[in-house]
C-alpha cells in the first residue's frame, strides 16, 4: 500500500492501537436504562445506591467478580457465595452494614431506608 509508504511509524502505530481498541469495545454491552430493566422507584434508587458503593468490588450482571463476588442471582442461590450464610434480607442487611471478611461496613452511611433500597435492587440481579 502506498500510503504505508508515506506514513510515519508513529501515526501507523496510533492508527492500529485505535483500530484494536474500537474492535475490543465491540464485546461492551451498553448499559440498560432503569426503564429497559424494568425497576420500580425503589428499586431504581437501590440501583444508584449500588453504583455508588457496590460496583467498584462487585459486578451486578456478570457472574465474575471484582474484588468481592460477583451478585448477579445472590438472592436466587440458597446460601452466599463465599460466607454460606442464608443468601436472604437479614444476612445481607447485616453484611452491608457491618461489613464481613474483606468488606468495610456501610452501615455509617448508609440509612436503612437506603439499605432497603439496595436489597430490592439486589432482589433484580
Amino acid at each position: 500500500m502506498p500510503f504505508l509508504n508515506r506514513c510515519p511509524s508513529h501515526l501507523c502505530v496510533w492508527v492500529a492501537a485505535v483500530a484494536l481498541l474500537a474492535s475490543a469495545g465491540c464485546d461492551v454491552e451498553r448499559r440498560k436504562s432503569d426503564a429497559e430493566l424494568g425497576l420500580n422507584p425503589q428499586q431504581a434508587e437501590g440501583r444508584k445506591i449500588y453504583d455508588n458503593y457496590c460496583d467498584r468490588c462487585h459486578e451486578p450482571y456478570s457472574s465474575r467478580g471484582k474484588k468481592g463476588p460477583a451478585l448477579k442471582g445472590v438472592f436466587k442461590q440458597q446460601y452466599l457465595p463465599l460466607s454460606g450464610l442464608p443468601a436472604n434480607d437479614d444476612r445481607v442487611t447485616e453484611i452491608v452494614k457491618y461489613g464481613r471478611s474483606k468488606m468495610e461496613g456501610f452501615g455509617r452511611v448508609m440509612d436503612d431506608r437506603q439499605i432497603k433500597d439496595l436489597l430490592a435492587y439486589l432482589h433484580t440481579l
